[in-house]
């Protein structure tokens, strides 16, 4: 079987949320909900913490976690995780964020096996369905299409597809923000030269696809939601906790 690590990059100092990995959720720090949960996902074998800041780093090993510790000047989690993947031996490298205290360990997994599937397929991530059309219409929910294999046409911030006639609209995808890669595509993506449509939407993952490269999306049922501001956070607090990772208790709560 191919080697499978997955990297959770955390960082202190948020500009919307700082401190945000070490915020208080159900009794423990944020970011240890994101790691068990990574944990339990079946088709990897080893979770990093990436992190630049000595307080989430002894957070991490408190509670169990591999840490390895990251330059402080990476421009995106992306750059973190590839440091990481750098010294580290694997075939395919998952990028978990970590402000996803409910990422579903499943989830994961439906996004590596196509990569196991498929030696040719060079990097992988998540959709799931949009519920409504305030997703829909809302600039911070990625939307994405998809060609019939499975692989992204296009990654954007407007609603797309537009549905001319009435009553034909398709499919709608939101992006969830997860990420497979090979290791060696990993290490060179930071050489690809940056690109119009990636600095147009602002949308990294559109620098793979203006470059040639194929990008596999798992659709699963939902989206966990995330923690982007304390805001988010205090919508969790007012949710009963969830089983553990791995329990039978069915989906998480769902985004919106």
């Amino acid at each position: 079987m191919p080697r499978v690590v997955i990297v959770i990059p955390a960082r202190y100092a948020s500009t919307r949320f700082p401190g945000k990995p070490l915020a208080e959720l159900w009794g423990k720090p944020l970011l240890q909900h994101v790691y068990e949960r990574a944990t339990s996902a079946k088709l990897a074998g080893q979770v990093i913490v990436a992190t630049d800041d000595t307080r989430i780093a002894s957070a991490a090993r408190s509670f169990g976690a591999e840490v390895a510790l990251t330059r402080a000047d990476h421009p995106s989690g992306t750059d973190r995780v590839a440091e990481v993947a750098r010294s580290i031996i694997a075939d395919l490298v998952v990028n978990v964020q970590g402000d996803e205290p409910l990422i579903d360990p499943a989830a994961i997994d439906a996004a590596v096996a196509p990569l196991l599937a498929d030696p040719a397929i060079p990097m992988g991530t998540l959709c799931a369905p949009l519920t409504s059309a305030e997703e829909l219409n809302n600039p911070n929910v990625v939307k994405v299409v998809l060609d019939r294999a499975g692989f992204a046409l296009y990654f954007s911030r407007s609603p797309i597809p537009f549905a001319r006639d009435a009553g034909a609209a398709p499919d709608r995808y939101r992006h969830l923000g997860l990420y497979v890669y090979r290791r060696a595509f990993l290490l060179a993506l930071g050489g690809l030269a940056p690109t119009p449509l990636e600095e147009a939407e602002k949308l990294e993952q559109l620098r793979v696809l203006e470059h040639g490269h194929r990008l596999r999306v798992a659709i699963v049922p939902h989206a966990s939601p995330g923690v982007d501001t304390p805001a988010d956070l205090e919508r969790l607090r007012a949710m009963p906790p969830p089983a553990r990772a791995g329990g039978k208790a069915g989906a998480p709560p769902q985004a919106g």
